[in-house]
């Protein structure tokens, strides 16, 4: 296949190599967030689930464990244009119900009418045509199925350092289309969507997780546009990270003699319902 459809940031940022510290550096998904999709599905279980950029498979697991979801599967395609991402996946998900192939938000390679739900973890914003993408999630949905949409995103907000640390690492996007600038809610008035799906649903849920430093520098150089730079470029945000973290400001400790920290976050969901 093809793969021309995705970012050369994407391509190369979580290209193979990268892949591994992707999957050890990234949060999974909130239990309430996965409970909340579970009961907007309108058709009743077994389910058939296509996963779309489904990457080294974090949702996946969390989907396959959360109480809601592990006897409501009947099954899950997994489709990621990554080879690397796929080596991971099919590595840690470990299910005869689900399957791993290539593919891209507009050509996922499913049949017409074969889904209950098409999910989208922390994918969406590449997607480089929203209109090709709305008809091809029409397609591969039965009738009243549903889109659900799924981002987490540190919380700059609640934290001074969390603000300085994307602001730090937010420098080197070199115009790659970040979930945080909503390019992507050109979707929901594209002709194949308003032609297709309902007007989107959109919830938000804050918490806190547990941060170290190593998490969150992990968790930076995991960012595409971070995975891709020089070494010594990638040093120097390594540095500057190690310092926003030294100023500790608005850091608050969960148990400061472990140097485990407040590390705010929010997950944002939005569900596409099948007209």
């Amino acid at each position: 296949m093809s793969q021309t459809t995705v970012h050369v940031i994407a391509k190369e940022g979580f290209g193979t190599g990268t892949n591994e510290l992707y999957d050890r550096a990234r949060p999974s998904y909130q239990a309430n967030a996965l409970a909340h999709i579970r009961k907007s599905v309108r058709a009743s279980p077994p389910l058939n689930v296509v996963e779309i950029g489904a990457g080294t498979g974090i949702f996946t697991r969390a989907l396959l464990a959360h109480p809601d979801w592990t006897d409501s599967i009947k099954e899950l395609r997994a489709v990621e244009p990554s080879e690397g991402m796929r080596k991971v996946f099919t590595d840690t998900v470990v299910d005869p119900r689900v399957s791993a192939r290539e593919g891209t938000f507009d050509t996922t390679g499913i049949e017409d009418g074969w889904a209950d739900l098409v999910v989208i973890a922390q994918a969406f914003h590449w997607c480089p045509d929203y209109d090709k993408a709305s008809a091809e999630f029409a397609r591969i949905l039965k009738p009243g199925g549903i889109v659900a949409f799924i981002w987490n995103l540190e919380d700059r907000n609640r934290s001074t350092w969390v603000a300085q640390l994307r602001d730090r690492i937010e420098q080197h996007e070199s115009g790659t289309p970040q979930f945080r600038l909503g390019l992507w809610r050109a979707t929901f008035s594209t002709p194949s969507y308003v032609a297709k799906f309902e007007a989107p649903e959109e919830n938000v849920w804050d918490y806190v997780l547990h941060g170290t430093r190593d998490i969150v520098v992990n968790r930076a150089c995991s960012k595409s546009y971070i995975a891709v730079l020089a070494p010594a470029d990638k040093q120097k945000v390594v540095d500057d990270v190690d310092a926003i973290l030294a100023r500790k400001d608005q850091l608050k400790w969960i148990d400061e003699e472990k140097g485990i920290f407040e590390y705010p976050y929010q997950t944002f969901l939005v569900i596409a319902k099948k007209k």
